[in-house]
Formats: C-alpha cells, structure tokens, sequence
C-alpha cells in the first residue's frame, strides 16, 4: 500500500471551517476488527435516497463479508468550481446534504470542507478526511484504550470504476492514490459492466470491493432535476426535508441544463480538467 499522503503539511480551509465528528464512533467495539471511514464525493444536486441507501448497502456488505467495522459515514459536496452544468451552489447542495443526513443513520454526517474552497480532486478529498481523523482526532481507539488508526475508503457507484478503466479519465498516480493507499466499495447500478472494468483494474483488486445491489433502484439527480422543471412530484425520491427545502427556496425550477437533449449530461460523459488529469463527473455516480 501506498504510506505517503500526497500533502504533508496543511491543508488549506475554507472559512470558519470545523470538521464535523459528531456522529463519528470513537470506541471500536470489536477489536479485532479495523475501523473504517465511509467516503461519497459528488454534487448531490440534489442529495437523493439512492445516495444515502449506499451507506446501509455499504454497512451490510460490510457487516457480513468482512473484518471492517463502520465508525462513520461521510458526504462531500463537491465544490462549485467544478463548474458542472447544472450545478447547485454548494450552499443549497450542503444544507439539502445536511437535512438528509440528519433523518438518517446515526453514523452519517456532511463535510463542507470541498464544497467551499477550490476544486479538490478525490485523492486529494481522502487525504483529508484522514489528516482530520488520524491526525488531528488521533484515529480510534478499543474499549480496553488501544490506540487504532482509521482506515478512511471512497464509497461510489459502479458507474465510477468503469471511469476508472476508461485509459487518460484518471491519471495513474491518482488511480495508485485511490485504489492503492485507501480502497473503495462500489455499488452495483444497471448499465455498469463492473466485471470487464475490474480487470482493467486488477492491480488493486484487493481494494476494490463490490456491493450487488439487491433492490434494484435508478434514481439519480439528473432524473430528478428533469421531473422538478416538468413539474412533477419528487417526493419518496428524495427525504422529506430535501422535497420541502427545494420547494421553499424554489430550486430547480429553471434547470435547463436537466434537459434530456444534453445527451453527455444524461449518460454521466461530462468531463472536467483538474491538475492536468482529466475525470469523468463522478458527482453522476455517487
């Protein structure tokens, strides 16, 4: 595994910024297990029940097929340089972020640490979440005071690990970064052929972890975003407290980037350059 963090100093904040762990397990209850940090980067734009039914698929998977044990769960709203079509400032996108997590698991939190600064590639975003657990919380620790350090791992659609496959879309010292130093666990979504972008992959095979998706659901931001412009009914899409956010702000209303017509939109092909890599919009998958 990769040990060095791609930066070793500090890292820039936006204002008034605190890292929230509220929410994060600070007891690992069984020892012999190693805590794990679950990671969704992506626009939520808006936040929808399929990205926080990743989380419990996530925490099943895990439960029953591995020696993790869950300490907390994370979304990162990417940040409005990202300069998506269709966008959402990160100020509705967090605040939508929060209402859900706060209906949801008692592990779940958001991070608004990428949302208000500059764009951050991913690699970049989990060295982060692990300075601000391992380093500046000093990780976990077990119930006779054992000291542990966290594993922090990228959850995300498959959708993203055929990205990953796709030659030039990520650049390899990301790719060794993600995979190599960190891991993911990748949801099943239809259209994904997971198989064939695994074995592209088979460097890091051991980090990569698949999740089938037993019930099957497609609902995506982008769906959403076309049935608010159309005018139709979002809600059990999305929480209640998103539905009733997006209607007391007026969110959405003329979103014509949602159009289906944007045919790259629609399939998840926008692509944006940062550092010199170029990355498939991975805020479509998670």
């Amino acid at each position: 595994m990769v040990s060095t963090p791609y930066l070793t100093d500090a890292f820039t904040h936006p204002p008034n910024y605190s890292f929230p762990h509220n929410r994060l397990s600070r007891v690992l209850r069984d020892p012999q297990k190693t805590p794990v940090v679950l990671v969704a980067c992506g626009s939520f734009s808006p936040v929808t029940y399929l990205h926080l039914r990743m989380f419990e698929m996530a925490k099943d998977y895990v439960r029953h097929n591995t020696d993790f044990e869950i300490v907390g769960g994370y979304l990162s709203p990417v940040s409005d340089m990202y300069k998506k079509p269709g966008l959402l400032s990160a100020r509705h996108r967090v605040n939508m972020c929060t209402l859900a997590s706060e209906d949801s698991t008692t592990f779940l939190m958001v991070d608004p640490w990428e949302a208000f600064q500059s764009y951050q590639r991913t690699a970049i975003v989990l060295d982060h979440f692990d300075h601000e657990i391992n380093t500046v919380l000093g990780g976990v620790h077990t119930e006779d005071g054992e000291h542990r350090n966290v594993r922090v791992m990228l959850l995300a659609g498959s959708d993203l690990i055929s990205t990953m496959s796709e030659p030039g879309v990520w650049s390899y010292s990301d790719l060794e970064h993600i995979l190599g130093r960190y891991g993911t666990f990748i949801v099943e979504r239809a259209g994904s052929a997971i198989d064939q972008a695994t074995d592209s992959l088979a460097r890091w095979r051991s980090n990569i972890y698949l999740i089938s998706q037993l019930i099957q659901n497609d609902v995506s931001s982008t769906k959403v975003r076309l049935f608010l412009r159309r005018g139709l009914s979002v809600r059990y899409l999305l929480p209640n407290s998103v539905v009733d956010y997006i209607e007391q702000n007026g969110l959405y209303l003329d979103d014509v980037t949602s159009s289906p017509i944007n045919s790259n939109l629609e399939k998840g092909k926008d692509r944006d350059v940062a550092g010199g890599s170029q990355k498939k919009d991975v805020q479509q998958i998670c």
